[in-house]
């Protein structure tokens, strides 16, 4: 099978968007509002907060919020507080701060950003542990919701594939991206 022609191909992996699982958009945004929009999405890795953080960026824009992200990631050294104070000083205004990857700040970093006196009009950080800022919600997965991404992916999914599920969630430890890369290795 072509890569084009993979049912599990990234560009089709990433127009699934985030799923709740015990909330909704509404709730969500009426608990960010109820926490001045500085709050934290926890969770483990492949548990969709990335695309939850993505999903949220138009609603906030909807609010009158002027949206700025940081992104980190593993390829990237740890992000220093001076790095973080750069990244603001270029952003031009203080918008709502949408950051991907918080835990690859540097300790310092992370506690200079998270400081309330920062004139930021909002800070919503994605990481895999609650720490500084509240949690406004708790990524979890759960192989019914593998299965559900795999059946907007397949339409129909076959008996094999969805046998194949449960175990899928639990090798990769609920990391839905990983599984799905899986599936893509599995489908090619």
């Amino acid at each position: 099978m072509k890569a084009r022609d993979n049912p599990f191909r990234t560009s089709r992996v990433l127009g699934v968007r985030y799923r709740f699982l015990q909330a909704s958009w509404e709730e969500l945004m009426a608990r960010l509002r109820d926490l001045g929009y500085r709050a934290a999405v926890v969770g483990p890795e492949g548990s969709g907060k990335t695309t939850l953080l993505e999903d949220l960026e138009p609603r906030l824009a909807g609010l009158g919020f002027p949206v700025r992200w940081l992104r980190l990631n593993a390829s990237e050294p740890r992000m220093t507080r001076r790095d973080v104070e750069q990244r603001l000083r270029a952003s031009g205004d203080a918008g709502v701060w949408l950051v991907d990857g918080a835990d690859l700040m540097a300790g310092g970093a992370r506690q200079w950003l998270a400081d309330p006196r920062r004139n930021l009009r909002g800070l919503i950080v994605a990481t895999h542990q609650a720490g500084q800022l509240p949690t406004a919600l708790d990524c979890r997965t759960t192989s019914e919701l593998l299965e559900s991404v795999v059946r907007e992916l397949l339409g129909t999914p076959d008996a094999d594939t969805l046998e194949r599920l449960p175990g899928l969630f639990k090798k990769h430890r609920g990391n839905i991206r990983t599984a799905l890369r899986e599936l893509y290795d599995l489908s090619a």
